[in-house]
């Protein structure tokens, strides 16, 4: 019977075990306990490993088989959306408003009970993003913020942790415009960490964690290159996604 290696609270530098120690049930847990400092999830995320856990519980650190992913080509877009994203409803910005994204993420869904964004998460991603690897795409209507994602980028990887929507497809308007705008900037990767029948629908793959952790790898090795978090109003995120179909 395998052994969760418990972490150090004291030493964010200390290494994660090999991800193939993690556990077949649940799949994909790793480790317990340590902390949410800038360090390690860095480091975590560098290795293919997230933190995911519920209130009152320690943190716990994953690396799931298979992974869920996207990759350029990959989004599903319905007509429906297409059509929304064409009549330009919402305003898509950038970076404007990061705490108010996870927040959103944090509130109550009626498909599931609690949150598993504690405040020690909240204030670890807004240390991540105060230091330009946790970043958020946002939703407006009218002013008012209905809709957004946000997770960590990583040279060409985008890991995403959370979206949400108070209105009509507000999330996946999110969704299709940072994938859309990554692909652009030439990321080659977007981790959606665990499958679920949502993603799959909107065209997610899942890929065995050897394969996941070697486009992680190369991923890593692309540079930073000049993405400024920045929106471009006259960006068309359904010609993009078209172009990379092998559409018009």
């Amino acid at each position: 019977m395998l052994r969760l290696r418990w972490l150090d609270n004291d030493l964010p530098g200390e290494p994660f075990p090999s991800v193939e120690e993690a556990m077949d049930e649940p799949n994909g847990l790793l480790a317990v306990g340590g902390d949410l400092s800038l360090t390690r999830l860095v480091t975590a995320y560098r290795n293919g490993i997230f933190p995911w856990y519920g209130h009152g519980q320690p943190i716990l650190w994953w690396s799931p088989d298979p992974r869920a992913v996207f990759l350029p080509g990959d989004l599903h877009i319905s007509r429906r959306l297409r059509r929304r994203l064409r009549r330009k409803e919402y305003t898509v910005t950038l970076d404007t408003a990061f705490q108010a994204v996870i927040r959103g993420c944090a509130g109550p869904r009626p498909d599931q009970e609690g949150t598993w964004i504690t405040p020690e998460m909240l204030a670890a991603y807004c240390e991540l993003h105060r230091h330009g690897y946790a970043h958020s795409a946002e939703v407006w209507r009218d002013g008012e913020l209905v809709g957004g994602i946000y997770g960590i980028a990583l040279h060409g990887a985008f890991i995403g942790e959370s979206m949400f929507s108070r209105a009509s497809d507000a999330s996946k308007v999110a969704l299709t415009s940072l994938t859309a705008l990554l692909w652009r900037w030439g990321f080659q990767l977007f981790d959606c960490q665990m499958a679920n029948p949502h993603l799959h629908r909107l065209g997610t793959r899942e890929i065995p964690r050897e394969e996941y952790l070697e486009r992680l790898r190369a991923a890593l090795q692309m540079p930073h290159g000049e993405t400024l978090w920045e929106w471009d109003p006259a960006f068309d995120p359904v010609a993009e996604h078209r172009r990379l179909e092998g559409g018009a």
